[in-house]
């Protein structure tokens, strides 16, 4: 049986690979697809495997399957290191955080799975869904850590850090599908709202992989 230690430096190695995985391989997959952007395409446009147009954007991502992979490994990574995370300590709202990981961990494996281009398709409406759930998912377990944090006595930074990320990534899911459905919003490119609504979940795993590194020397963690 692994030691407490162990336990909570395991879930921080896990919590921060997830992360660096995820962008690392948007960056190689962007890397190869011409005239990528990162402000106005869409992140799910890098594991596309037709050559194409889908919504008025051109695609051509000879790297999808390294997108697409990175989407699942995250998603297993992030339920990994979500569920040793609740071996290792004590305290906190844990069957809504254990259910807050699935739902990101099923989403964004969705994502993966069944590609952006795929919108004629019968099964297309299960890669919106499965970003709804990765998106939705991964900013409300940041929201849960930041109430989990305030009541176990975290970091007031740690706190403070959560709660600004997971309201801004919910906020900027709210303005990319107003800013979709809408002309008379156009604040920032869609690109961009979308990379605010999934880069503060990212963020926020780099964020507790941190805050758990530095606490392996106490005997006990509240999270």
């Amino acid at each position: 049986m692994m030691s407490q230690r162990a336990l909570v430096t395991t879930a921080a190695v896990l919590w921060i690979a997830g992360a660096a995985v995820y962008v690392a391989t948007e960056a190689v997959a962007a890397a190869a697809f011409p005239g990528y952007s990162y402000a106005t395409n869409y992140i799910s446009d890098l594991g596309i495997p037709d050559v194409g147009t889908v919504g008025g954007r051109a695609i051509d991502s000879p790297r999808h399957a390294v997108m697409n992979t990175g989407f699942v490994v995250q998603g297993l990574l992030f339920l990994a290191a979500a569920l040793t995370t609740l071996r290792a300590t004590t305290g906190g709202p844990r069957r809504s955080f254990a259910g807050i990981a699935v739902t990101y961990a099923v989403g964004i494996c969705l994502v993966g799975i069944v590609h952006g281009g795929q919108a004629e398709a019968p099964t297309g409406a299960l890669h919106v869904v499965g970003a709804g759930m990765a998106i939705v998912g991964g900013n409300l377990a940041a929201l849960t850590a930041a109430v989990a944090g305030r009541r176990t006595g975290l970091p007031r930074l740690y706190v403070v850090a959560s709660a600004t990320l997971g309201t801004v990534g919910l906020i900027g899911l709210v303005m990319l599908q107003l800013d979709s459905a809408t002309t008379s919003i156009d604040l920032l490119p869609a690109g961009t709202w979308e990379r605010l609504a999934v880069y503060t979940v990212t963020g926020w795993q780099v964020l507790t992989g941190g805050l758990m590194l530095a606490a392996r020397r106490t005997s006990r963690t509240q999270l």
